[in-house]
């Protein structure tokens, strides 16, 4: 049962701090979650003490933890501090969706609209992968959504990304009505079509976010990189049915990953394996390695604990199967069609 109140929200906070201490290898994916419940428990003071708790840890998305960090001071009322760190990550511009979106509706939450539109803008640029022909990431998605609700807000005209976010939009009700500012006003009208009308809009939206909550980690993909794939099979050769030869376990990642593409399914991602990592998971299972039905769990397991890279990459970054050549040339070519 998901919290409802801060004592709630505090009592959760206080479990994943206990479970982070007890797995240190997971501990920034469930530090982050602690720090969520902190903030909708009001305790935004002792949530910035545990941001500067993990950022002087040296963590893995340090960009990601800044801009969270950032949109708790301007809640807290330090501005100045969160504007500076805004600055910086903008500097920085980071390679990973999350950090800009997480920026530019913070500056969209404080009318800071030109600003947070200049961050969408600035992220779909480096971002977007080229071409008509480029699938576009579901994490990039919210971008585009988010740019074209503050387009909607300033009164910009509709422009090729506000195209593109319409396309990618699944819901019956259009994003120029979702993102209509004269809903505000719907929403104190005594006309009941209005009334009813904007109720149908807000279902819709209310919908869509359940659909995102109901998959927080992505659907992923199980890699093993060709040293951990070799220790596997001598280790339980009952896998080789599963995984004949490296060359065809990358191939059908990809393959895997674009079918699950083409039916609609969004937030995907890869997680990468251990031979150490899953035989303390089968253990835990009460089940042998050997067990192929393991596999799926696995994977799934990884990605809830954050171990996911999202797919496909970033425009420009490097392709996942760690050849160290770009996406676009590698697995995500014309040849892999």
């Amino acid at each position: 049962m998901r919290p409802d109140t801060p004592a709630d929200h505090t009592t959760e906070a206080e479990r994943l701090l206990r479970t982070a201490a007890q797995y240190p290898e997971d501990h920034e994916p469930l530090l982050l979650q602690a720090v969520a419940h902190l903030e909708l428990a009001g305790d935004r003071e002792r949530a910035s003490t545990l941001y500067d708790r993990m950022l002087a840890a040296g963590p893995e998305h340090p960009l990601l933890i800044k801009a969270l960090q950032a949109a708790n001071l301007w809640e807290y009322g330090h501005e100045a501090e969160a504007r500076a760190l805004i600055n910086g990550i903008r500097t920085a511009a980071p390679a990973d969706a999350a950090p800009w979106e997480i920026i530019a509706e913070t500056l969209e939450s404080h009318d800071e609209l030109e600003a947070s539109h200049d961050c969408f803008t600035t992220a779909l640029t480096l971002l977007l992968p080229a071409g008509d022909d480029e699938p576009v990431p579901y994490n990039i998605q919210s971008l585009l959504t988010g740019r074209h609700r503050v387009r909607r807000l300033l009164g910009l005209p509709h422009d090729e990304w506000d195209a593109l976010a319409d396309r990618g939009h699944a819901s019956n009700i259009s994003l120029d009505e979702l993102h209509d500012p004269n809903r505000l006003w719907a929403l104190g009208s005594d006309n009941p079509t209005e009334l009813k009308a904007e109720i149908a809009r807000l279902r819709s939206e209310l919908g869509s976010y359940r659909s995102a909550l109901s998959r927080p980690f992505p659907v992923a993909v199980l890699h093993w990189p060709a040293n951990e794939l070799t220790e596997l099979l001598t280790a339980y050769p009952e896998l080789e049915s599963e995984y004949p030869t490296q060359r065809a376990h990358l191939t059908d990642i990809e393959a895997s990953l674009r079918d699950l593409s083409s039916t609609g399914t969004g937030n995907l991602g890869i997680v990468t394996a251990t031979v150490p990592s899953y035989e303390a998971f089968a253990a835990s299972e009460q089940s042998s390695p050997a067990n192929a039905d393991l596999l799926p769990q696995y994977a799934t397991t990884l990605a809830a604990r954050g171990r996911a890279v999202a797919w496909p990459p970033a425009r420009g970054a490097a392709c996942w199967c760690g050849s160290g050549s770009v996406y676009r040339d590698c697995h995500g070519g014309a040849a892999q069609e």
